[in-house]
Order: C-alpha cells, then sequence, then structure tokens
C-alpha cells in the first residue's frame, strides 16, 4: 500500500498550546453516538457556519500538545464525519497521538505549522519528501516521519486493518 498525500485546506488552527479535542464538539455532546448529530455540533463555539463551509480534505492544524486531556474518538470521528482528513500540529499528546492512529486517523507533527499557515490556505503534505508545503503561500516546512508502524495504520485505515494485514502476511 502506498500512503496518499494529504491536500486540502486548512479548517482551522487551534492556536491554544495543549488543546482538548472534546472542546471540538463540546463536553455535552462527547457521548452522542449518532455521527450526524454529533457533527453538526463540531465547531459550533468556534465558527457556528463551519460544517457548511468545509470540504472534502480539508484539514485542521493545531499547537504543542495537541490532544490533550482525555483521548476522546467522538471529536475527530465528528470531523471525519464532516470530510476532514487529518491534523498537522507542532506537536501531539501521546495519548491522543496512539488512539487515533489506531484509528487510522493521519496525524502529521510539524513544528513551526501554526505561524506558517492561515485559515483556508491549500497544503499539501508529501509523506515522501517529508513536507508540508503551503501552496497558497508558496512556502514549505519539514515535519517528523511516522514510524513504519504507524504509515502502515494509517495505510490500512486503523489498527485492526493493520493486525489482519499483518496476519495475512505471516
Amino acid at each position: 500500500m502506498v500512503l496518499a498525500n494529504l491536500k486540502g485546506r486548512v479548517a482551522w488552527i487551534f492556536e491554544e498550546e495543549n488543546f482538548d479535542v472534546d472542546l471540538i464538539v463540546g463536553v455535552k455532546n462527547i457521548k452522542i453516538t449518532d455521527l450526524a448529530e454529533l457533527s453538526k455540533a463540531a465547531m459550533e463555539s468556534y465558527d457556528p457556519e463551519f460544517a457548511a463551509k468545509v470540504r472534502p480534505g480539508d484539514l485542521i492544524v493545531g499547537a504543542g500538545n495537541f490532544g490533550y486531556g482525555h483521548p476522546h474518538y467522538p471529536p475527530l470521528r465528528a470531523l471525519a464525519h464532516l470530510g476532514l482528513r487529518g491534523v498537522i500540529a507542532e506537536s501531539f499528546s501521546p495519548g491522543f497521538w496512539r488512539g487515533e492512529i489506531s484509528m487510522g486517523t493521519p496525524l502529521v507533527s510539524c513544528p513551526g505549522i501554526v505561524a506558517g499557515v492561515n485559515r483556508w490556505d491549500e497544503v499539501d503534505v508529501d509523506w515522501d519528501a517529508g513536507i508540508v508545503r503551503n501552496l497558497t503561500q508558496g512556502t514549505m516546512l519539514a515535519f517528523e516521519p511516522l514510524s513504519s508502524a504507524d504509515r502502515l495504520m494509517v495505510e490500512t485505515g486503523g489498527l485492526l486493518p493493520y493486525l489482519k494485514a499483518q496476519m495475512q502476511t505471516a
């Protein structure tokens, strides 16, 4: 398998260090299991028209230790339901990283990304080159490569498909 590059717009920039992703849907909504309903709550407190503005392939950008707190899956599942493809952040909380990679969510650890993009800039994540290109500004930033296991987990769509693929090759 080949990990497809991510190409999309920066739909939102979370500039806060230690951002708790539960705030994406609001703590009161964290137990909603219907993705359509949960997606309606996504980003409501930041931009009430967010769901109408995003397009498939868009990305979220975050500051350092993104995903701090309890690593709950509903916020990123809601964003994925809206078409968002992944997160580029200065760094990630270890628990969030492990949980989202095991769900197959593309995560890119890219120091300098918050200062390097504006909302709605077009970006391209080139996994093989290890570069995030800001196509709007004509700039680029290097990012930390995924470990081979994490890359395979994202390529296959998460931990379960990864393990099934490993069992077939054994």
